[in-house]
């Protein structure tokens, strides 16, 4: 129910939901419109609505705004539907026949004087059941009339469904079923027999529970008034089949009068359920074949679904690949970039140290060392520095040198030991040439620590 119905009570939901089964009319605000034109009546607005519906005058008043459109659910009246009446037991013999002819003005009086008291009584007390101020209880109703049915007659009968007649039309519908709805009225003079005889005889309760489902209801109830009032019985007991026949729930056929034979019943009812179980047939053909298209739908959305999430899943690992190449490429610009700057550190540094180195001692200074070097690429450079000088300047010298890598040790050859001669921040000053005690002309060896 939409948000429009929100204002409504919840007897006021209750009769608009019973409204909406009886006739068929899927707009609920249709529904609506018509249940307060007749100031929530709901028996004067199905009749109203029905007689309308069959070409009949209307009884009571409806608004004139309503809309043309209908789509009922239940069809009343569907152009081949049966009507089964069986007549009352006719008299046999001259003496029952007498007795008929004698006896009709006498019935015939009373019948019409019984009418007119009950027509008075009914002005001075309306019957309840049409009360616009009763609470109903349609679930409660009908559950009381399977107590009171199986405490008079006993449990070998058919299964009565154990819900609303909404309910049992909304389920004939959905599970594609026959419904049979029998309604019982405790004053009429044939509805002990025929539940005694009919109702629980073994062969109508195997065949019912085999094939139908089985709504009943007392007619001196309101759901079971209610429901007599919109099936329009005209004698009893009273039967309807309810069948689903152009996607509505239609009377296909009506059963009413003194039923004497279940045998017969049966065969009635199974001829009725052959002549239309080309409908029910249809109706799952229909159901089957949207079934299927939803199926395919739910398939082909899976598959999109998939096509789509493969599609993201290369999507993504694109777009990882691409931010990992970013990333590589970002991580060997910064690479590079480091290295230009320690190579213009390094540059810096070695322009800063030449300008820092004493000058070269000459050949015949009696202090002066010679020192030969031999490269990691073969060549062999040399200088010369004074003994008291601190080794500081031999690895300037090679730190300085084109030749020499930047990052080297200095080692004597025999015995090989690694010369202290790279200064540090946190150590003290290296040692001179004499301290180490080198000669006056030594060979020494150039080492690169990257090799």
């Amino acid at each position: 129910m939409d948000d429009s119905q929100d204002d409504l009570t919840s007897e006021q939901t209750e009769k608009l939901l019973q409204f909406q089964d009886l006739t068929g009319i899927d707009q609920i605000q249709r529904c609506r419109q018509i249940l307060e034109g007749h100031d929530w009546n709901i028996e004067a607005a199905v009749q109203d609505t029905f007689n309308e519906q069959e070409g009949a005058p209307t009884v009571f008043h409806q608004p004139a705004s309503l809309p043309e459109e209908r789509a009922p659910l239940v069809n009343l009246q569907p152009s081949n539907q049966r009507v089964i009446m069986y007549p009352g037991r006719r008299p046999q013999g001259i003496f029952q026949w007498t007795y008929y002819l004698l006896s009709m003005p006498i019935k015939f009086v009373w019948s019409t004087l019984f009418d007119i008291i009950r027509v008075f009584v009914n002005f001075l007390r309306p019957d309840p059941r049409r009360s616009k101020c009763l609470v109903t209880d349609p679930l409660r109703d009908v559950m009381t009339f399977i107590s009171n049915f199986d405490a008079k007659y006993g449990q070998n009968h058919p299964a009565f469904y154990q819900g609303t007649y909404s309910q049992a039309l909304n389920d004939a519908k959905k599970e594609l079923r026959f419904l049979l709805v029998y309604l019982h009225c405790d004053e009429h003079q044939n509805t002990d027999q025929f539940c005694r005889d009919i109702v629980c005889s073994q062969v109508f309760r195997n065949y019912v529970n085999g094939h139908l489902l089985f709504w009943a209801c007392n007619t001196s109830s309101p759901e079971g008034y209610s429901v007599s009032q919109a099936l329009k019985e005209h004698a009893y007991p009273f039967l309807a089949l309810i069948v689903l026949r152009d996607n509505k729930m239609s009377v296909v056929a009506r059963i009413e009068g003194r039923i004497t034979s279940a045998l017969e019943l049966v065969a009635r009812l199974e001829q009725v359920i052959a002549e239309n179980e080309s409908s029910l047939v249809a109706a799952r053909a229909d159901r089957a074949e949207r079934s299927f298209n939803q199926t395919l739908r739910q398939q082909q959305d899976e598959a999109y679904l998939e096509s789509l999430k493969a599609d993201q899943e290369k999507e993504k690992r694109k777009r990882e690949e691409r931010e990992r190449k970013e990333e590589e490429e970002r991580r060997q610009r910064l690479a590079e970039e480091e290295k230009q700057r320690q190579y213009l550190q390094r540059e810096q540094r070695k322009s800063e140290i030449q300008q820092q180195m004493p000058p070269e001692p000459d050949v015949s200074h009696p202090d002066s060392i010679r020192i030969m070097l031999k490269t990691p690429n073969g060549k062999r450079i040399e200088r010369r520095f004074l003994r008291d000088q601190s080794i500081k300047w031999l690895y300037y010298y090679v730190f300085c040198h084109q030749d020499c890598p930047d990052d080297f040790q200095i080692k004597t050859s025999y015995p090989s030991k690694t010369l202290p001669c790279e200064p540090s921040d946190h150590c003290s000053e290296p040692p001179t040439f004499a301290d180490m005690g080198l000669g006056k002309s030594e060979m020494l060896y150039v080492f690169d620590n990257e090799a």
